[in-house]
């Protein structure tokens, strides 16, 4: 079996991060961190600002190496397969950035089917696959806008649409419901809810709003120095007694929530080794 082929230990797990350890010069930002997403599952990392969380996306999507670890995303090694390989996967995954990252000077329906454009479609083609996925976020007429002529809400949900454009099989979301207010907030929760249940895709959702991480998780799990401090069920974290989970989930500063990246200066590395 090549590198490029290799699959996860657990053949069940359709994502699997094993023993990861990132860090940004003498700062480590992760440590053994370990956890595996099955298939059809919403997986949702919570954690407070500065805890690693987007670094973590970015590392299952290739985009940024780890010091040691395994990332198995589909069946391929994400941390040690060529650049065509990882290509060949991000055919297979939608991602929702963070601040919708829209492309100013393309209409909407433009940056809705940006990423099919190897696909040799007619512009024709692409119009009616960006109606159609624009319609299943409630979005509708807007195909000839610019983003500049939308509000924050629609542009997430137009960002959303691009991220599931291409049908994929996994869906990453960053900080989804960022910047908005608490009713966008939750729309734009309750569409990543549907494109799990229709779509059949398995999502990861990086956010720090506990209101999305409830709705939309079949589990959670919480970054917290470095590492997965608890991973379990809405319920199983509702129920809780964990001080560090309920000082987070309930919103308290009775005491820092450590896990900023100042705060692993000191953290050994892997075999012994400090930051």
């Amino acid at each position: 079996m090549t590198t490029e082929q290799q699959s996860p230990e657990n053949e069940s797990a359709l994502i699997t991060v094993r023993d990861l350890w990132t860090r940004f010069d003498e700062f480590w930002i992760h440590r053994e961190i370990t956890f595996e997403v099955r298939p059809g599952e919403s997986l949702v990392i919570i954690g407070g600002s500065g805890s690693g969380k987007s670094t973590l996306l970015r590392a299952m999507i290739g985009l940024l190496r780890p010091e040691r670890g395994d990332v198995v995303v589909g069946g391929l090694d994400v941390m040690r397969s060529s650049e065509p390989a990882l290509y060949e996967l991000m055919r297979r995954v939608g991602v929702l950035f963070q601040f919708g990252a829209l492309f100013d000077s393309l209409a909407v329906w433009e940056n809705v089917t940006f990423g099919l454009q190897d696909r040799k479609l007619s512009d024709a083609e692409r119009r009616r696959v960006a109606s159609e996925k624009l319609k299943m976020v409630g979005l509708r007429g807007v195909e000839d806008l610019l983003p500049g002529q939308l509000s924050g809400g629609m542009k997430k949900r137009v960002a959303l649409a691009r991220a599931i454009a291409h049908d994929p099989e996994i869906l990453f979301c960053d900080e989804p419901t960022s910047g908005l207010d608490p009713v966008m907030s939750d729309l734009i929760s309750e569409l990543i809810l549907q494109m799990n249940e229709r779509l059949g895709v398995t999502t990861v959702t990086i956010t720090h709003d506990i209101a999305t991480a409830y709705k939309i998780g079949d589990r959670i799990a919480m970054l917290y120095d470095g590492t997965i401090l608890v991973c379990d069920t809405p319920d199983g974290i509702r129920a809780t007694q964990d001080p560090i989970v309920r000082q987070f989930i309930e919103g308290r500063a009775h005491g820092p929530i450590r896990g900023e990246v100042a705060e692993e200066t000191s953290t050994p590395g892997p075999g012994g080794r400090a930051g």
